[in-house]
């Protein structure tokens, strides 16, 4: 499939998806909806994973949650969802430890398991795009850049870490701009958290970032860091419960809901 996959819908994505005809990332897919972040957890973390959440609405907006343990359907979400094969590629987690990716996880479901999707930055994307910003992932067909950086996050339970950003480089005057236009959505991480000097954040090599792809930063540019919904699988992987599930950092769910539903003005 080209990446050109703007030209269909939402629910025509995630039927190539269901059928495994797309694996890939889904920057830039369906500009117009809404994309999220994956965490499915077992039931007893469920409530502890939330209060993080809640804590940290920066990183991990909640966008919507399973009504009861077990769903694989999150209705006024995602038309015929089936959140078990609909994303296209999952991580699986053993006591924080990432043991396996797949393309789907019917063969890891479980009855008692809580599916949270998580606002995600590609979700925004399109309404800088729409103001003449050139967002440089998209452009140069790659997956985000995130880092690990030194902004700790508040506690809750079992679960703690550091924020995970994603990174945009842009003139100055377009950052200042996307801090305007992103403050309008903040159940998809709201304005950016820093921009410039990266050390400032604890990223000590803006080329080598700890998810996604590296992409090129041209002369008189800042990088721009939002924070990003990777977040939570770190606070995964610190308080290894003994089983998760996530999407692959740059795989989201891209949902029925439209960007302008979700903007705060």
């Amino acid at each position: 499939m080209q990446h050109n996959a703007s030209l269909t819908t939402p629910y025509a994505i995630r039927n190539m998806i269901r059928n495994e005809d797309y694996t890939g990332h889904t920057s830039g897919f369906v500009p117009g909806f809404v994309q999220a972040n994956l965490v499915i957890l077992p039931e007893r973390y469920a409530f502890d994973f939330l209060q993080f959440c809640q804590a940290n609405k920066k990183a991990c907006p909640i966008v919507a949650s399973s009504r009861t343990p077990g769903a694989i359907d999150i209705p006024n979400v995602a038309h015929d969802l089936d959140i078990r094969t609909d994303l296209p590629r999952y991580r699986i987690f053993k006591k924080g430890q990432l043991i396996e990716e797949v393309t789907n996880i019917k063969e890891h479901w479980r009855d008692d398991l809580v599916t949270f999707l998580i606002g995600c930055s590609f979700s925004f994307e399109e309404s800088l795009q729409a103001a003449g910003i050139e967002i440089r992932n998209i452009t140069e067909h790659k997956n985000v850049p995130m880092y690990m950086t030194n902004i700790p996050c508040e506690s809750a339970g079992i679960f703690h870490s550091n924020m995970v950003v994603s990174m945009r480089p842009m003139k100055p005057a377009d950052a200042i701009r996307a801090i305007q236009i992103c403050s309008r959505f903040p159940d998809v991480h709201g304005a950016p958290v820093h921009f410039g000097d990266p050390a400032a954040i604890g990223i000590s090599n803006i080329n080598r970032p700890n998810f996604g792809e590296s992409v090129s930063i041209k002369d008189g540019e800042v990088p721009v860091f939002w924070a990003c919904g990777v977040t939570p699988q770190v606070a995964i992987a610190n308080a290894a419960p003994d089983f998760c599930i996530t999407h692959s950092p740059g795989h989201m769910l891209i949902t029925d809901i439209q960007n302008a539903h979700i903007s705060a003005f």
